[in-house]
């Protein structure tokens, strides 16, 4: 039989064996179903009105069709696999074991046609249609049985949908009238637009917003009454917004802030509220009873943003609520208004709040592994104390140790250990020569750490790392976040350098910028912006810059040039340099669980005055888990530079550089119960700024696009609620490190041969998402 013939038969019998399953598969699925019912496929609208664009008919009816209850069961690839599963799995004798499991949390009980009222669905259409202005519409249901399948028809039958002509507010003598009146122009309720009763209600809400802004604390929607007449014109209503007689006194009336009490140290449990007179203290505004001296007045001066005598208005009613919550020493936040007792329209502020406690001690544990073939865990012990000088001010002392190993690969035997210790303190406000005032729920913070790290590479090398930085970390709101160091210093020293690795750096000189000693000194900017949060909508975006200045001002005072005029402190020579790096993601909802993510990095670092190169710590790397997928981490480039075969190195070095592009994509999507699947890209590389003669290939030039490394391949994601296991699988596609014009390796793809796995298939194990 020749190899052409061969190999038709057999893509002929998998045809046929595919088919075979999906038939099992669409079979099995009735086979179960009770005497006389059949399994509900889903429902279909159809809107019938030639007078409707046929844009704004389809998207009525996706929306129709929405509201159909109940739903189908779940599909895939047109199989229903969560059925099949509850079907096999039969009826377990046990509430337990696998084929309970298998049943009640992978399968899925069948959708039965009784179960679907074709009245009430047929009602639940029409209330819509009506709610968004088509008037009369007329609504009729059917449905159809095929192979014990059944499906619902509706046909929607709409009239000409009914205009805005006019929309009037409340115009008695109220001072409350005149209020709403004056917010006319931001109105949601548009001439000229479609009647719409969702609208209606959203208008009703904005009212009331307004008028909480102005003091009115007791006052709510359902105190307005939108009045519709569609008896004249055509097709059009007059809307007339009132404020219901019936509406009680107390609604209609603006109320000021007069006492304010707050209760630091309240108890859930022992809510009498019975103290004694030195626990009470009085602080500008504020009555405070502290039974235990817990807080500096001034930390409550600064998050309540009410002072005796001002008008009442809900967004700093909020603000006070979250600034309170985002100190972060409080399990508890209550707030609770009342009628003075002795001034009119006028109310008194309660805050009850209870401690978190005040120290604790939290250990974590780490298991981590890498595409690099690195096994590894870390142990990290933090105590906290959250109200260290009593003014919610947050101090952690943390110390930490972790080993990552290489059982077998070109790194075995080149462990890697590391031990240090951090402190930090993060006060709850801006420490400044100068008084900044903030305005966001969101309580600003400086915080100052001092860290130490000792990092050891048997058989290489030691280093020493030192940092100190001191900074603003702010929210302007939920989607914005800054944070700035003025202060940022790093001292790297080498140690214990072995005979070795000295070898080594004579075969690759760029090996001794690793243990070279650095300091670094600066000011460092990040800024994310990010509204991922917004679950219903269907793109959402992800975006941190950061600007990272090092020994800027010092050099240029200094005159410092690293060719002829080197400048040192403390005999260490300064590192100068401008680095930025952004990195933006763009998530677009593709259906309820699944989409496609995308992200896209640049960064590039420019090393002047004091210094040649960027140093090693602040060069990016690109590849592993969280990068290009198909190479292993840290290994890829800069550009087209490969290790020469010539060198004694018997490790794999990581490779860093100046500049860095990096694209990366992906679709997720649940497969079933906690199991979610995905296919991804990965495009990219690193280069140097400069030519360096010890890694030819490595500078950036005009033809850096022919060195960008491209790898795809699938993955698995096992979200288990409180955290995420990720297993992806890659292959490289393009590899740069190989020849100009032998560089895609896609043709020569051969999953047979164990060497080709071996060295092409890169298997990543990680907790979260690569972004």
């Amino acid at each position: 039989m020749s190899k052409k013939h061969k190999h038709s038969t057999n893509y002929f019998t998998k045809c046929v064996a595919l088919f075979s399953l999906f038939f099992v598969l669409g079979c099995s699925n009735t086979k179960y179903l009770p005497e006389g019912d059949f399994l509900y496929v889903g429902g279909s609208v159809k809107v019938k009105d030639s007078a409707i664009k046929k844009k704004d008919r389809k998207a009525l009816e996706t929306e129709l069709e929405g509201l159909l209850r109940p739903k189908p069961n779940k599909t895939f690839l047109g199989l229903r696999p969560k059925l099949w599963f509850y079907n096999i799995a039969g009826t377990p004798k046990k509430e337990k074991g696998f084929r309970y499991w298998l049943k009640n949390k992978v399968g899925e009980e069948p959708v039965l046609f009784s179960k679907v009222d074709l009245d009430y669905n047929a009602s639940v259409l029409r209330n819509y249609a009506e709610n968004k202005g088509y008037f009369k519409t007329r609504v009729s249901a059917d449905s159809t049985v095929r192979n014990k399948r059944a499906t619902a028809e509706y046909v929607v039958t709409p009239r000409k949908q009914y205009i805005i002509k006019s929309v009037t507010f409340p115009d008695d003598s109220l001072k409350m009238s005149k209020i709403i009146g004056r917010s006319s122009r931001r109105s949601l309720l548009k001439v000229g637009k479609p009647y719409d009763l969702d609208l209606i209600k959203a208008e009703r809400e904005r009212i009331d917003a307004r008028l909480k802004e102005k003091g009115y604390y007791y006052f709510n929607p359902d105190y307005l009454l939108a009045q519709v007449d569609s008896s004249k014109g055509d097709h059009e209503v007059k809307i007339k917004i009132v404020i219901k007689n019936e509406t009680p006194a107390k609604a209609l009336r603006a109320y000021k802030i007069n006492k304010i009490f707050v209760y630091p140290n309240y108890s859930l449990a022992n809510d009498s509220m019975v103290y004694r007179q030195r626990d009470i203290k009085q602080y500008k505004d504020f009555t405070i009873i502290d039974t235990a001296d817990t807080f500096k007045p001034r930390v409550f001066d600064r998050t309540i943003y009410f002072k005796k005598g001002d008008l009442y208005n809900r967004k700093d009613h909020n603000l006070t609520l979250n600034r309170f919550v985002n100190l972060g020493t409080f399990s508890f936040v209550k707030n609770e208004f009342k009628p003075s007792d002795s001034i009119d329209n006028a109310l008194d502020s309660y805050y009850f709040l209870t401690l978190l406690p005040k120290k604790f001690i939290r250990v974590e544990v780490l298991g981590k592994t890498n595409s690099a073939s690195y096994t590894g865990t870390e142990v990290n012990l933090n105590w906290n104390n959250r109200n260290f000088l009593k003014g919610a001010e947050v101090f952690t002392a943390s110390v930490f140790g972790g080993a990552d190993f290489q059982l077998g690969g070109p790194n075995k035997g080149k462990n890697i250990y590391k031990l240090g210790a951090e402190v930090s303190l993060t006060w709850p406000r801006f420490i400044t020569p100068f008084n900044i005032e903030g305005n966001s729920e969101y309580v600003p913070r400086t915080k100052a750490t001092i860290r130490y790290e000792y990092q050891k590479r048997t058989q290489l090398y030691a280093l020493n790392s030192f940092n100190t930085s001191f900074g603003y970390l702010w929210k302007e709101n939920i989607r914005k976040e800054h944070q700035l160091n003025v202060i940022d210093v790093t001292y790297v020293s080498p140690n214990h350098v072995t005979p070795e690795y000295q070898q080594d750096i004579d075969d690759d000189p760029a090996l001794g910028k690793v243990i070279e000693k650095q300091l670094i000194f600066g000011p460092t900017y990040n800024y994310t912006y990010t509204n991922t949060m917004q679950k219903r909508r269907k793109h959402t975006i992800y975006f941190n810059g950061e600007l990272d200045l090092a020994g800027n001002i010092t050099g240029l005072v200094t005159g410092a040039d690293y060719n002829n005029n080197q400048k040192t402190i403390f005999d260490v020579p300064f590192s100068q340099y401008v680095k930025i790096r952004s990195d933006f993601r763009h998530y677009m909802k593709l259906g309820k669980e699944s989409e496609l993510a995308s992200r896209l990095i640049v960064g590039a670092g420019f090393a002047y005055g004091n210094s040649r190169t960027l140093p090693t710590s602040k060069q990016f790397v690109v590849g592993g888990t969280n990068s290009i997928r198909a190479f292993r981490a840290r290994t890829l480039g800069p550009g087209s530079y490969v290790i020469p075969e010539s060198t004694n190195i018997n490790y794999t070095p990581d490779q860093s550089a100046d500049l860095k592009l990096e694209f990366n994509t992906e679709y997720r999507a649940k497969l079933f119960s906690i199991v979610r699947g995905a296919v991804f890209f990965d495009a990219g590389n690193i280069w140097l700024l400069h030519a360096d003669p010890d890694k030819p290939g490595a500078e950036i030039s005009k033809d850096f696009m022919k060195e960008i490394a491209i790898g795809a391949g699938v993955g698995l994601r096992f979200d288990l609620s409180f955290l995420v296991l990720r297993t992806d699988l890659a292959i490289p596609l393009r590899n740069p490190a190989l020849p100009d014009g032998q560089r895609w390796v896609i043709d020569d793809i051969n999953f047979g041969n164990s060497s080709w796995r071996k060295d092409n298939l890169i298997l990543n194990i990680a907790i979260g998402y690569p972004f």
